[in-house]
């Protein structure tokens, strides 16, 4: 048992090492922009760094979720949602009510793919008028990644995986919400510091984020 207890840790402290060398890898993009994008694992790693022990994270995408999976640690029990086996996203925004509601008292997190806050990001009126402030970081890297990452390799196309750099965290203001724009490391820590501030508005960190090789391989079901 303590043999295979030792090489369990020296094979979690093997991958941990090189998810940290890829945090500090550089990144590329699919559609073309002026803004720095940022690693999205160290991203992640930052959001895990300043979450509070009292969090219920609820996890709506692709890509970038799949990379909170490996850097983001659950709080405790029952303080995980996602959109399970098969995929059925746009639950993120239903999923952060429902727990605000039962947990005023936590910090709701939601953890949004672009392509995925598509589908309920006008519930940020629905916070806004019942006064839930649930919070919000978009992973924005213009694109349905986890698409694309199969669809590119098999058919060699992109047709319908593009999206664009949208400001969502417009979208939030326009709503009555707080929206951040992030494109550094720095402009995520203030936006996490001011968020955790906001007791309530609604919040939406829009990080602009470029793609890695993180997750090639990984399988879309």
């Amino acid at each position: 048992w303590k043999d295979w207890q030792v090489q369990l840790r020296e094979a979690c402290d093997k991958r941990e090492e090189e998810i940290q060398q890829q945090a500090s890898s550089s990144v590329t993009s699919t559609v073309s922009t002026k803004r720095h994008l940022c690693n999205p694992i160290a991203i992640c790693q930052l959001f895990d760094q300043h979450l509070s022990d009292e969090s219920v994270l609820v996890c709506d995408g692709g890509d970038f979720v799949g990379t909170a999976a490996y850097t983001v640690r659950p709080r405790g029990a029952l303080s995980w949602l996602d959109p399970g086996p098969f995929g059925t996203l746009g639950v993120g925004a239903g999923f952060a009510l429902g727990a605000k509601l039962v947990c005023p008292n936590k910090d709701v997190w939601i953890i949004w793919g672009d392509g995925s806050c598509g589908f309920s990001l006008m519930e940020v009126d629905t916070f806004v008028r019942h006064c839930v402030p649930v919070k919000a970081v978009v992973g924005n890297d213009a694109c349905w990644t986890q698409i694309s990452r199969d669809q590119t390799s098999i058919f060699k196309s992109e047709v319908a995986c593009n999206l664009d750099f949208s400001r969502y965290d417009h979208v939030a203001e326009a709503l009555g919400g707080k929206g951040f724009l992030v494109t550094s490391n720095a402009e995520m820590e203030t936006a996490l510091l001011q968020s955790q501030q906001e007791s309530e508005k609604p919040v939406l960190i829009n990080v602009l984020i470029g793609k890695t090789n993180f997750r090639d391989g990984s399988i879309s079901v």
